[in-house]
Order: structure tokens, then sequence, then C-alpha cells
């Protein structure tokens, strides 16, 4: 596979731009992939690689690997602090109301069983568009590009979060709706989930410098935005 596109490096840390649908590592729900995203930088960078926090498998965007294992515990503390700021662009089903709110909803971990947590989202609608495809009994069909800030991290938060406010992430086969997801891959050709982690900012772990970071959007999802004439925010991190 190509290498993977690095956004920051020094002799501490690494942050890359995870592709949409690489597995972040080898686990229980995820022991069928060609590739894990680990193991490629490892090769890449030629050393251990150290996870400071995880990204679903659907996922693109920032992701912070450490080059060893005590930067990796000191920024897993900055993120269980909720001391990291994190910014998500997304697409939706319909045009949530109101445009800016918070979602505050307990959510479980990965079994849906488990006991469940506090959970906080805060989303904006950004932009809007109306496409003229007929499903089910509308003739149109409404969708919003919504900038999401979770401050806490629980398992999908996000993916959850939004579904649970009748507005899912377009292309998420777990809890967003199958016809709309079709209607993508059909209609525009866009065959990922429209989650991406955008922006984070966080404390060096050595230096303690204030450091914010950026992913660019693949191909796919710049295309979409293109052709809704949607634009990305001048949107900072508080």
């Amino acid at each position: 596979m190509p290498p993977i596109e690095i956004l920051h490096q020094d002799d501490a840390l690494v942050a890359v731009n995870k592709p949409a649908g690489l597995a972040v590592h080898r686990s229980k729900m995820v022991n069928d992939a060609e590739h894990y995203l680990v193991d490629v930088l490892r090769e890449q960078l030629g050393g251990n690689v150290y996870l400071a926090h995880r990204l679903d498998r659907a996922t693109s965007g920032v992701l912070l690997v450490a080059r060893s294992s005590e930067v990796a515990a000191a920024l897993g503390e900055q993120f269980m602090g909720r001391d990291v700021r994190k910014q998500y662009l997304t697409v939706v089903r319909g045009w949530p109301e109101p445009a800016e709110g918070v979602t505050d909803y307990p959510l479980p971990g990965s079994r849906e069983t488990g006991p469940r947590r506090e959970a906080r989202t805060c989303y904006r609608r950004l932009a809007t568009v109306e496409v003229p495809i007929e499903l089910g009994r509308y003739p149109q069909q409404r969708y919003a590009l919504v900038l999401a800030e979770p401050e806490t991290g629980r398992f999908r938060q996000i993916r959850k979060h939004l579904a649970h406010l009748h507005h899912p992430v377009i292309g998420d086969c777990q809890h967003g709706r199958g016809d709309h997801n079709r209607l993508y891959k059909q209609h525009f050709g866009c065959h990922r989930m429209l989650l991406h982690a955008w922006r984070l900012r966080f404390a060096h772990p050595v230096t303690g410098t204030p450091m914010q970071l950026e992913a660019p959007l693949d191909e796919a999802y710049a295309d979409l935005l293109r052709r809704f004439g949607w634009t990305l925010p001048d949107v900072g991190l508080a």
C-alpha cells in the first residue's frame, strides 16, 4: 500500500493522516484486514510505534503515535484528562435543528449491553444541500456538513450521537441508513464513511508546546464538498 501521509514528526511522536478503511491495529473486531496502520508505520518509519489513541477503521484523519511507551502514556493522560481538543467533519442525512447544540447522551462501550457512561458531543451545522434524487416517499434529499467536537471519547461516540439525533453519518454501516449510503455510492461514487478527524490540539508530551494539527481531506471527500459547493470553515479550536 502507499506510504501513510505524515503531518508531523519528531523524536517523541508522529502524527499521521489515517486513510479511511485502514484498521489501526489487529483486534477481536478487526482481524481480517490485509494491512494495519501500526504495521505499515513500523516499516515506513523504521522502528516501533505506540498508539496514543484510536480511530475507527472507517474514519480518516489525524492520529497520534508515540515513539516510546512513555510518550504514549503521557499522551494518553491528556486524552483521559480531556485536555485534547478534537474537531471532526462529517456529512449527515437531513439538516440538524437547531443548527448548533450539544448532545449529552450516555453510551455503552464496545459491547452494547455494557454499562452506559457519560458522553457529550458539541455539533455545528456548517452547510446544507438539497439534491433532486427520489428516495422512499421524498422527491428530494437533504444533507448537511457538520462540525463535531466530542468532549468525551466513547466508542463510536460521534456516529452514535448523530444517529441518536436522527441525522446519521453517511456511509456508516453500523449506525447509519443503508438506503442513503447506497445513494451516495450510486449517484456520487462515494464509497467511504464521511467522518474525518480534521483537527487536533494538545500539548507536546515532552516540551509542553501547544500543538494544533490539521489533516486534509482525501479526494473522495473533497470531491463531494466541491460537488455540493461547500467550503471548509475557518473554525479554530478554542
